[in-house]
């Protein structure tokens, strides 16, 4: 007999909102030395993924789609952005960390890895791959 999938996790995902000043409140609160980090990265997400919806929970940043629930969050610390792809398993060449379920993940700690090449592609492929509902 096959075994049922256990969910992602026993927590609630946030409301969607379709409002972006959220998100844009949770930015003006991140560490100085990482807001041109989130910032740039809030920017290639909202226009590479049109749709989307917002949420902040538990002090992290939410992008969603309504067909794909949630695909990405972003975690500001104190030296490091974690852009988490919540489906990012699924990917054509998967970000390298993350070990649990279907979550991969990235931590920036510059501005040319926010907006590189690579992060550009992981951030489309978001766009197509199911999230977290």
């Amino acid at each position: 007999m096959a075994k049922s999938r256990k969910p992602n996790t026993t927590r609630k995902p946030p409301e969607p909102s379709d409002s972006h000043a959220d998100i844009e409140d949770w930015m003006r609160r991140v560490m100085p030395d990482l807001h041109p980090i989130v910032k740039r990265l809030d920017e290639i997400i909202c226009d590479t993924l049109p749709g989307l919806q917002y949420a902040i929970k538990w002090k992290k940043a939410y992008y969603g789609l309504p067909d794909l629930g949630w695909i990405i969050e972003i975690v500001a610390y104190d030296v490091s952005v974690n852009v988490v792809f919540l489906g990012g398993a699924d990917f054509d060449s998967p970000p390298p960390l993350g070990t649990t379920d279907r979550s991969r993940y990235i931590k920036v700690t510059t501005l040319d890895e926010a907006q590189g090449v690579e992060m550009r592609k992981w951030i489309e492929q978001a766009g197509r791959v199911p999230g977290w509902k």
